[in-house]
């Protein structure tokens, strides 16, 4: 096997799922990497193995063939306390459903991955008041999600995505619920995030996002056109 030489590199990538009888191919074969503070866009349809690729790279989905290497580790040479470990320190999710706990405001929403970090509470309101200052809404940390706008929310995922301060973002569709004029404003903060030191990688079937990448990823049916490996 050659060195690692990248951030992540995925090798001979495939994951198939079962349903009785029958097995679909999320995806079919993949090999590429994305270099530390690279701003990287998937693009593909629906349907095409995007989220799929998302949730690998995050240690949350197991592929049926392959190697994922973060920062030279085998993610799923690790064990299930590890892979655990690994997206405390490593990992910030964006969702596209926000998936906000509905009856804790901001600050207790954007605190919510701290949980596991041994940290004194007053660190981690100071840590999260931060981070909702950074995304803008420094006067809405006591506010509940339904009392925001959609973009607000989002932010409010992005807050607590960055809130560990992980090296690595994952954001599936973090503009797809919102307006053209709002989703300009959430790639522009995704983009002053990856300026600032963060790798983000940002699943999208939205053309205009990609400008905001300093590349792009193109995957079809289960495949991508970048054939880089490491092994």
């Amino acid at each position: 096997m050659k060195p690692i030489n990248h951030l992540i590199e995925i090798c001979d990538l495939k994951k198939t799922y079962q349903s009785g009888d029958t097995s679909v191919d999320a995806i079919q074969q993949m090999d590429f990497f994305i270099d530390d503070q690279e701003f990287v866009t998937i693009m593909g349809q629906s349907g095409s193995g995007k989220s799929t690729l998302l949730s690998i790279l995050g240690a949350l989905n197991r592929p049926t063939r392959g190697k994922v290497f973060v920062d030279s580790l085998d993610l799923y040479d690790l064990s299930a306390e590890q892979r655990a470990d690994f997206r405390s320190e490593y990992i910030g999710f964006i969702f596209q459903s926000f998936q906000l706990i509905p009856y804790l405001t901001v600050i207790e929403n954007v605190k919510l991955p701290m949980a596991v970090t041994g940290l004194k509470n007053k660190v981690k309101n100071q840590m999260a008041r931060e981070v909702i200052e950074r995304v803008g809404l420094g006067g809405k940390a006591d506010r509940l999600p339904d009392q925001l706008s959609g973009g607000e929310q989002e932010r409010v995922a992005i807050a607590r995505a960055i809130v560990n301060k992980p090296p690595i973002i994952l954001a599936d569709e973090p503009t797809g619920n919102l307006d053209t004029s709002t989703a300009t404003e959430i790639m522009e903060l995704l983009q002053s995030l990856n300026k600032e030191g963060h790798t983000i990688i940002v699943v999208t079937h939205n053309q205009d996002m990609a400008a905001y990448a300093t590349r792009t990823i193109r995957v079809s049916d289960g495949r991508v056109s970048d054939k880089k490996c490491a092994a």
